[in-house]
């Protein structure tokens, strides 16, 4: 009789046999892996990335075998490489990438023809393989995979010129690849006629068509009327893979496809967003990790051991693609007259061959001579998979030593173009209402200078009245959303609830309390008199305190609006507020990735033209003269549903306030009902707007201005 100790301690051993093939257990493993990682290889001063490459190595088949790559593993693998060519589409700047463009496809032509060529003598003269075989080869050399791109994005340095060079020219030197493999199996199967080629460069030309024209018009469809960051998260994850899987039915890599997908939906999630963070997130902490486990459980280095034959193919292999990947990347800096850390972060981008290269020797041995013999035998295979390895190897400690040079000098740049006057940034939300907490938290956070990292102060005043129970409940709800949103963006935040007998003394007590340098208010959304429409609230705490108010109205959440318009008074430029303002929109545009248009005095747009391009050269911006005299009115053919309509407005008795702005303020729901729009208020630090003796009354103010203005048209007139 057996004992049941023995039969429970069979049951175990069947459970977890090598290699170990139940999905759970399996998983398990893998997130074991996943988290100890970074706790352990930095110990040993192993690069994470090359650490879960040979640990992947050492728990597959070809290893331990204590893991079988199953279906499972291979599906996560796939979402890894889409991932991590999809964040790169993403993360880049597209006004620097059209900067880069001639560059990329300078380097993406050397880094494609001259390891082609490299390839090519290498199969043909030192392998001694045919023709064919040889144009195989030399397409696997061409090819490469941003492997290290993570490196990358953990430096911050995604909109770094040489990185938009390197990855430009990784998808011009994939498309490139992917043709002549696509021509060469084409010719050897006979199936690479002229109907062939017209077939692939329609589904190609409707391809592009699809995703660059009406993808977006979905993508605006659905962002404008979902809110909610996890369900737009799911339809972002779809439309990568319906891109990858349209991009493998035209005849090209899903790889491809993610990256132009990402390309796609670039201008649509700002990078400081919840929406930005959860897709970085999930791709960090799960699919790029289980793909570079996925590249290690490949590898099989047993034929070194014990085929000369393989260890010939191997040393090729790697000799050609690294010292060819260098070449191009070494020309390129030289001709680019670019840093030689520039350079190395090139090389370290293109030298990784990891799915191209697999897919690619794939299709050689699914080609067969007459003889039933494969294209490419074993020992290219062998070859190939061990060249993954140690390119892999190498393209991390390249790319990580130049990300390390590239953000020392960065930051020594930041620290000489530092802009002082923006250092005591603390920016307050002042909340009021649940239906516009998050576009005010999203304005604040997307205006806020990320690399001083002080967060937000969001905070809500309750009228020491009645119902203060309730109204309090009230405030912790409203500072429960922001603080969500916040998290949800890893933004730091400090939440407010107070109580006041007076909101407005108790807004002001708080705001000088926290020294804060500025507050984010909505907007008043009540019909009344002119003076009010920005709401009573406003108007009485823009002449309370003398630093920025911001007030917004949002009829769309921000990842929808495609352009900013702004609408600057006459002597705007003079006033101490001036760059406060034009850094805060500069910021806003950045990272909603929009255009941003302003309207105003000659002076004023040369001045902010010069700002931008000093500060600010990637972010899109016109200039056009226009005169707040003549109303806002003649913007309403510029301005659309989708855009945000900012004005600058001025304090009663400063340089640039003109009192028929702020009527034109009052007319704006007749004119832009359905637009959202922004009123700032600059800063008057050193202008005090504070009653006093010899200015008892804002009213008296305007007057004054009134008469002003009518005394300098007529003493002109007279003149």
């Amino acid at each position: 009789m057996t004992h049941p100790t023995h039969k429970y301690m069979d049951s175990i051993t069947e459970y977890i046999h090598l290699p170990i093939t139940d999905s759970t257990l399996v998983f398990t493993i893998v997130l074991g892996i996943i988290f100890l990682a970074p706790l352990i290889f930095p110990k040993l001063r192993i690069p994470h990335i090359i650490g879960m490459i040979v640990t992947g190595m050492l728990i597959g088949e070809n290893g331990f075998n204590v893991i079988e790559r199953n279906e499972g593993c291979e599906l996560f693998s796939q979402i890894g490489i889409y991932y991590i060519m999809f964040l790169a589409g993403l993360e880049m700047d597209l006004a620097d990438l059209k900067h880069s463009r001639k560059h990329g496809i300078v380097f993406g032509l050397l880094t494609a023809l001259i390891p082609f060529a490299f390839g090519y003598v290498a199969g043909a003269f030192f392998l001694g393989y045919s023709q064919t075989a040889s144009f195989l080869l030399a397409c696997i050399m061409a090819s490469h995979t941003l492997v290290a791109y993570p490196i990358v994005g953990r430096y911050g340095l995604t909109r770094h010129h040489s990185v938009h060079v390197a990855v430009f020219g990784t998808v011009f030197a994939l498309l490139f690849a992917l043709i002549v493999l696509a021509t060469v199996a084409g010719t050897f199967t006979g199936d690479g006629g002229l109907e062939f080629w017209l077939w692939f460069l329609l589904k190609f030309t409707l391809f592009l068509l699809t995703l660059f024209f009406i993808l977006p018009k979905i993508i605006r469809f659905i962002f404008k009327k979902v809110s909610d960051s996890a369900i737009l998260y799911i339809f972002v994850l779809a439309m990568m893979f319906l891109s990858a899987v349209v991009a493998d039915l035209c005849g090209l890599e899903g790889i491809l496809g993610a990256f132009l997908c990402g390309l796609v939906f670039n201008r649509f999630i700002p990078h400081s967003g919840p929406l930005m963070n959860r897709v970085e997130f999930v791709g960090n902490a799960i699919f790029i990790p289980f793909f570079l486990l996925g590249v290690g459980m490949i590898v099989n280095v047993k034929p070194l051991f014990t085929s000369s034959s393989a260890i010939i193919v191997v040393g090729v292999l790697v000799v050609v693609g690294t010292l060819s990947k260098y070449l191009a990347a070494f020309f390129s800096r030289k001709l680019f007259k670019m840093s030689s850390a520039s350079g190395l972060m090139m090389f370290g981008l293109s030298e990784a061959h990891a799915a191209g290269a697999l897919a690619m020797v794939m299709v050689g041995r699914s080609l067969h001579y007459s003889d039933g013999s494969p294209l490419m035998n074993n020992d290219v295979l062998d070859g190939v998979v061990v060249m993954i390895l140690l390119s892999c190897i190498i393209s991390s400690i390249c790319t990580e030593q130049a990300a390390k040079k590239l953000k020392l000098a960065s930051e020594e740049e930041s620290d000489n173009a530092a802009l002082p006057w923006l250092d005591d940034e603390k920016i307050m939300v002042l909340l009021k209402k649940q239906n516009n907490v998050q576009g005010l938290v999203e304005t604040a956070y997307m205006m806020r200078n990320p690399e001083l990292n002080r967060g937000l102060i969001c905070l809500n005043v309750v009228n020491d009245a009645s119902e203060t129970e309730k109204w309090l409940q009230e405030s912790k709800n409203l500072l429960s959303k922001a603080e969500e949103i916040c998290v949800a963006s890893s933004v730091k935040v400090q939440s407010q609830s107070r109580l006041a007998s007076n909101l407005i003394n108790g807004v002001v007590h708080a705001f000088r309390e926290n020294d804060a340098s500025e507050a984010i208010i909505g907007m008043h959304t009540k019909s009344g008199s002119d003076h009010t429409l920005i709401g009573r609230f406003a108007d009485h705490l823009i002449h309370q305190i003398d630093h920025q108010v911001t007030i917004v109205k949002y009829v769309m959440n921000t990842y929808s609006l495609r352009r900013i318009v702004v609408a600057i008074p006459e002597n705007a430029e003079y006033e101490s507020g001036f760059r406060r303002w034009v850094e805060r929109l500069a910021r806003l545009a950045s990272e909603i990735g929009c255009r941003i248009v302003f309207h105003g005095s000659e002076q004023a747009c040369n001045r902010i033209m010069h700002y931008m391009r000093q500060y600010h050269r990637n972010v899109r911006s016109e200039y056009h003269v226009f005169s707040m005299q003549d109303g806002l009115v003649q913007l309403k053919d510029s301005v659309n549903p989708d855009h945000l309509l900012v004005i600058v407005s001025a304090r009663a008795g400063t340089v640039s306030y003109q009192g028929h702005v702020n009527k034109q303020i009052g007319v704006l729901n007749k004119y832009f009902p359905d637009t959202s729009v922004m009123i700032i208020y600059p800063d008057q630090r050193g202008q005090s707007s504070e009653t006093t003796f010899t200015d008892p009354h804002r009213g008296e103010r305007i007057e004054s201005s009134k008469i002003g203005n009518w005394l300098s048209k007529w003493v002109s007139k007279i003149g």
